[in-house]
């Protein structure tokens, strides 16, 4: 993803080479599974900082927090997917 965008910011001619190499669906795939792959880090991520900030560091608490992230990273999952499409 570095490259493209280094070598789509180089010229007009390697912004369209670029474009046209999105603009297939193998590419919307991988772009929508690094997207997904981030999405949910994010997402668990945050969870984890409540968690040092003492927000559910229960038994009860860490599976609430932990169906939370799935049911919210579903959701931007999804959106990420609508967007990318």
């Amino acid at each position: 993803m570095l490259f493209a965008l280094d070598k789509s910011l180089a010229s007009e001619e390697g912004f369209a080479e670029v474009k046209a190499c999105l603009t297939s669906p193998l590419a919307k795939f991988v772009t929508w599974g690094l997207l997904s792959a981030l999405l949910y880090h994010l997402v668990a991520g945050t969870r984890h900082l409540f968690m040092d900030a003492g927000v559910g560091e229960t038994l009860e608490g860490g599976k609430a927090g932990s169906k939370i992230v799935i049911a919210l990273s579903v959701v931007l999952i999804v959106l990420a997917g609508v967007w990318v499409w």
